[in-house]
Formats: C-alpha cells, sequence, structure tokens
C-alpha cells in the first residue's frame, strides 16, 4: 500500500516543506507517500468561492486518478488517534487496497462535490491550523501508521 497526499497549493514555509520531506523519506520503507501538488487558483476581490473551489476540484479529481480510496480533510470528519488511524489503514491494506489518496483543500477548503464524493473524511483536531501545519500532520501521521504496523518504538501508547 502506499498513501498519496493531494494538496492545494505549494508549501511556501521552508520549514514546513523540509519536515514534509524528512517525514516523506522516513515513510519510504514503511508507508511510501507520494506528494502530488494541485495548482491553486488565485484569490483576488471579487470572486466566487464555490467556482474556485471548482476549479481547484478539477486538478484535485485528475490527481486522484488510480486511487483505491479517497480521503477528504475536513472540519467535518472523522476525529481518529494514532492507533486507530493506523488501525484503519492497515484494514484497507488487509482488504488489498494499493493507493489511498488524502486530499487538504486550498484556502478556502474542498468543493461540496468533492468532500461529498470521498470515501472519508478526516479532521485533525476542533483547532483551525495553517495549511502547512495541517500538510505536517497528515505526513507524520502517515509515518506514524506505518512505525505502528512495524513495530517500531517511535509510537509510544
Amino acid at each position: 500500500m502506499k498513501a498519496r497526499v493531494v494538496a492545494v497549493g505549494r508549501l511556501k514555509a521552508g520549514w514546513a516543506a523540509d519536515a514534509c520531506a524528512d517525514y516523506q523519506r522516513r515513510s519510504q520503507r514503511l508507508l511510501p507517500i507520494e506528494l502530488v501538488e494541485v495548482r491553486d487558483v488565485p484569490r483576488h476581490k471579487n470572486a466566487a468561492v464555490e467556482q474556485l473551489k471548482a476549479k481547484e476540484a478539477d486538478g484535485i479529481r485528475a490527481a486522484l486518478e488510480g486511487a483505491d480510496l479517497v480521503v477528504c480533510l475536513d472540519e467535518r470528519g472523522q476525529d481518529w488517534d494514532s492507533r486507530a488511524f493506523a488501525d484503519w489503514l492497515a484494514q484497507r491494506r488487509d482488504e488489498g487496497r494499493r493507493t489511498v489518496a488524502f486530499v487538504i483543500g486550498g484556502p478556502d477548503g474542498l468543493a461540496d462535490d468533492l468532500r461529498r464524493g470521498a470515501d472519508r473524511s478526516w479532521r485533525l483536531g476542533r483547532a483551525t491550523m495553517p495549511h502547512e501545519l495541517a500538510r505536517l500532520v497528515v505526513f507524520e501521521q502517515i509515518y506514524r501508521a506505518g512505525t505502528i504496523w512495524a513495530g517500531m518504538p517511535y509510537h509510544r501508547d
């Protein structure tokens, strides 16, 4: 199994890009992470938010091709602790799922139809966080799931 992180926009903060790259590298032997960055639509004062999200959704859909399962990051999604997330992923792996895609929207979130069409929604917590931090948390949790599967001491219950 591999994880595909589909994210709108590029990381502008060097610290976040470096940390995500580190978790991606560390995860390669456990649960490989593929990153697909979808071009964000430029925002301007008179832009209709729903139209912007719909344009970004087109790029996201293209990046999801070949994914067996789609998980959208959304504030209305399911809360998982790290162990439950690892167990859920292991069940998908054992079902024969080859690619699980995790979708992180742009500054305005995800288009409603994309969110509704996902197999699952995942909420990282009740707090609002910047895009860079959300992406880093997703990378870290995927890596952590791999270490739990491997019985490594990284995760402590």
